[in-house]
Formats: C-alpha cells, structure tokens, sequence
C-alpha cells in the first residue's frame, strides 16, 4: 500500500499531467498557473485514504480524487476575484496575474474539468459519486451566498456562522471522505461515519485558517496576515469579540483607520479578550468530533486509519 508522502507524489504527478489544451493558451494557461501552485493537496488525500481504509484501490479513486482538487481550486479562484485578493499561497492570485474576466472563464473551465473526471470512475457507482459531488458543489455555493451576505451584516450570530463554514468549507472535505468510501463499496453507515469525520475536519479548519489570519506568519500563511480585520470579514473571532466587547469593537471599525493600525487595535482587543485562545478551544473541540466519528467507520484497512488521526494532530499544531 503506498504512503502518505507517495500518493500525496502521485497526486502532483496525475495534476501535472493532466491532458490540458495547448490553445487557447489564455484559457488554459491560469488553469495551469492555479494547479501549479501546489497546496495541501488535503482533499484528494482524503478521498484516496478513505477508499484505501474501507479495502478499495488508490487508482479507482484517482479520478475522482483530481476531481475534488481541481473543483477546490476552481473555487479560490472564484473566491479571490471575490474578495479582491492579489495573493494567493504566496504569489498573485490568478485574478491579479491574469485579470478578473480571464479568471472568471478559466474558473469556468475548471468546473467543467472536475465534472468530467469525476464521471471517469468505476462504472458500478458513476451515478451516485456525481450525484454526491454535485450535491456538494451546490452546498459549497450556498455557504459562499451566506459569506458574501454576512460582508453587509453586523448581526451575524456563532450559528449562523457554523452553518457558513459547514456548507462552504466542510461539505467539500466530507464529501472528499464519502466518495473514497463510496468508490470502495463501504456500506453507508461507514461513509456516514467518513463524511462526519471530514464535516469536523473542515469546521476545526476554517476555525485554524481564521486565527492564522490574525496570528499567523504571512509567510507560511500564503498570504497577507490581517486581511480579515481589514475587510471586516465575520470570522468565529471577530463575531465573537463583538459580542463581548459591548460595542468597543464596533468603535473601532467605525473609526477612519490605516490598515496597520486598523488591524494593530483589533488584535489587540483579540488578545484583551482571550479570543484567539478560545478560537483554539473551539477547534479543538472539532478536533475530538472528527475522531470520535472516524471510531466508527468500519475500516477494513484498519493501518489507515493512522492518516486521518495524524491529519487532525498536524491541524491541531497548525502544521497543516
């Protein structure tokens, strides 16, 4: 059975061959510049593990694991014309690189790529794989609804928030699990089992990147530390701050600031506050959720199951 770092190689060998069109290059090119780019490579890792836990191959899953991480990059770029955001992972956004509309018909393309290769699976579960990933795609574009909604909102509660980062960011992760599971014949109360491990997963991870945008090091981060703060974003951190902060922090977004300075008061509130602390809290919360479910899937791979603990370990020491 390969390793982690051996199909984590092989996923970047299968990315950077993906039969792509030479012309035209303006199309394709920014699809190339945003794979390039590497990342975690998180998500088809969990779809490959997953079917390799419940006794399934890591090359019937292949296919569906480059599908999930070229929909995932499809996203961020989406995301960072959005946003406005020039970086991304430490270089220009393809946005920034390429300009909005090229991004917008290179994102497009994307999408389409990912639907093409997640219809290239074992022929006994094409249907249901789609329809899983289709479902997932459509909760994905809800949670980006509800985040673009919140940037006009200065009333958004914790739950609301939780429900946000469940369909924009855990759905896609769970997802991820269940359709390696799927792909392997894993009868559904341990794709059920995977998904939930994947759904917290992703909840302790949105909870880790909102803290990294506060205190965590640009240079590992990918991109500029605060950009949260300056765009008001609603993060766990910042609703929770002005719901205890009895309208301090709301004066201080009120007020005509330079971005350094800006982001200077609110972190220090943050830390008047504890709020980063119990950010970790909450996180790790997640954390122990995503292990009690990943108890009850039944593997039969069982050696696997060390990936999807080591998984949350690494995110927990924010090595991930």
């Amino acid at each position: 059975m390969l390793s982690t770092k051996e199909l984590s190689q092989e996923i970047a060998q299968r990315i950077a061959s993906l039969p792509l069109p030479a012309r035209p290059a303006g199309l394709y090119e920014p699809v190339r510049y945003a794979l390039e780019a590497g990342g975690k490579r998180l998500r088809p890792l969990l779809c490959l593990q997953a079917c390799l836990a419940c006794g399934g191959s890591a090359e019937d899953a292949m296919n569906a694991a480059l599908a999930l991480e070229m929909f995932h990059n499809f996203t961020l770029v989406h995301d960072d014309i959005m946003d406005g955001s020039d970086t991304r992972r430490g270089r220009p956004s393809v946005a920034a690189r390429y300009g909005s509309n090229q991004a917008i018909l290179s994102g497009d393309a994307m999408l389409t790529l990912a639907s093409l290769l997640i219809a290239d699976v074992p022929a006994a579960v094409s249907a249901s794989v789609a329809a899983e990933f289709n479902e997932m795609a459509l909760r994905v574009y809800e949670g980006q609804q509800l985040d673009t909604e919140f940037e006009h909102r200065k009333d958004v509660t914790e739950d609301e928030y939780f429900e946000m980062i469940s369909l924009k960011t855990g759905a896609l992760l769970a997802t991820a699990c269940r359709i390696g599971a799927m792909i392997a014949g894993a009868p559904e109360d341990t794709c059920r089992a995977l998904y939930d491990y994947g759904m917290e997963l992703g909840l302790a991870f949105q909870l880790r990147d909102d803290w990294l945008d506060t205190f965590g090091d640009a240079a590992t981060f990918g991109k500029p530390i605060g950009g949260d703060i300056i765009n008001e974003k609603e993060t766990w951190m910042l609703i929770t701050a002005r719901r205890d902060s009895y309208g301090e922090l709301d004066a201080i977004l009120a007020e005509d600031l330079e971005p350094e300075e800006k982001i200077m008061q609110v972190t220090r509130l943050f830390n008047r506050l504890e709020v980063g602390e119990r950010c970790d809290a909450a996180a790790a919360t997640h954390h122990a959720k995503a292990l009690a479910a990943l108890d009850r899937a039944e593997l039969k791979a069982p050696e696997c199951k060390d990936f999807f603990v080591e998984t949350v370990n690494r995110m927990a020491s924010r090595s991930i």
